[in-house]
């Protein structure tokens, strides 16, 4: 009987000395103060030489959906979640006191005023550092969302399957 030697366990350390400086966020969140964290973390990485992908999935596809477009669905219901989520980066409500939009335009102004960037410019910084972006076919499919409704620079429709594989790639995994 031949007795198999077995090799020391990887450390931790030596597991992320290993993984490529790769970040990955799905977006699932469609409040602004949210995707605008996404965005941030997504440029600071971006900036800073890391590979970054972002997932777009459920009310996060609201993000990168061009602004008022209707969704093209054949059933009501569908047609229903288009009318509610009419997209666009410029109209995302905040999570908590968003008191029927007085709280998001206080929060916009306080942002313009402090020269923070608005999430359509982040959007496009992200797209000009080349983070990528990933929109859910899936979700996609649920809401009635369909390509022609995405803004221009979506790189890839996708679903878990292509975010698991970026992911499991990434040494930064962020959910939002």
């Amino acid at each position: 009987m031949t007795v198999a030697k077995l090799e020391p366990a990887t450390t931790l350390a030596e597991l992320q000395e290993t993984k490529p400086d790769r970040v990955t966020i799905v977006v699932l969140s469609g409040d602004m103060d949210r995707v605008m964290a996404a965005f941030i973390i997504a440029t600071g990485a971006a900036a800073m030489g890391m590979q970054v992908t972002m997932f777009f999935t459920f009310w996060g596809l609201n993000v990168i959906r061009r602004q008022g477009t209707a969704s093209a669905a054949k059933d009501w219901l569908r047609r229903l979640f288009g009318v509610l989520n009419k997209g666009g980066a410029q109209g995302l409500p905040l999570s908590r006191f968003h008191f029927l939009g007085v709280g998001t335009r206080m929060m916009k102004r306080v942002m313009r005023t402090s020269k923070m960037p608005a999430i359509p410019e982040l959007l496009s910084m992200a797209q000009d550092l080349g983070v990528q972006f990933i929109a859910c076919t899936t979700t996609m499919g649920l809401m009635g969302i369909s390509k022609d409704t995405l803004i221009d620079g979506v790189d890839q429709l996708a679903g878990v399957s292509t975010y698991l594989a970026e992911a499991r790639q990434g040494s930064v995994n962020l959910f939002i």
